[in-house]
């Protein structure tokens, strides 16, 4: 099992020392669902729900939170990310919101957390601007689904 890289030799909490590493490309991609009610999927999409347009505010949420990550999760490296991109999916089944984000940034650690974050926060506004309607709603497989890095030329 490798090391836990956030704990020093004494055991104590520990931000990881990156300034050594390569500044490289790198994109992580996070994915998660919030299950709801399909009369909750027909407001949403009719934008009938009272606060608002649903999705478009869950976007700028996940945007937000993903450029806020080194502020909301401890030893975390504050990070300059370059892009955030979040898409939602409402499959046949009409029970569910399949939520994707991606995240981008060249520098010497990765971007896995911003694109987990964003997903949250995106599952998370839905939940909220939802919650007067559906009280059956959860928040479920959130996941990172890929991340990449590239040398640059």
């Amino acid at each position: 099992m490798k090391n836990l890289t956030h704990i020093d030799a004494r055991g104590e909490a520990s931000m990881v020392d990156v300034s050594a590493k390569s500044v490289q490309r790198r994109e992580a991609v996070a994915s998660g669902e919030i299950r709801l009610q399909r009369t909750t999927i027909d407001l949403i999409e009719s934008q009938a729900i009272a606060k608002g347009n649903v999705l478009a505010t869950a976007r700028v949420g996940g945007i937000m939170a993903a450029k806020k990550t080194g502020e909301l999760i401890p030893l975390c490296h504050p990070l300059p990310i370059t892009h955030c991109e979040i898409h939602f999916e409402i499959p046949n089944s009409r029970d569910r919101i399949l939520i994707s984000a991606s995240a981008k940034i060249t520098a010497q650690t990765g971007v896995e957390m911003e694109a987990l974050t964003a997903v949250s926060v995106a599952a998370l506004t839905i939940y909220d601007m939802c919650k007067a309607v559906d009280k059956k709603m959860r928040i479920t497989d959130i996941k990172l689904t890929s991340k990449t890095k590239k040398a640059i030329d």
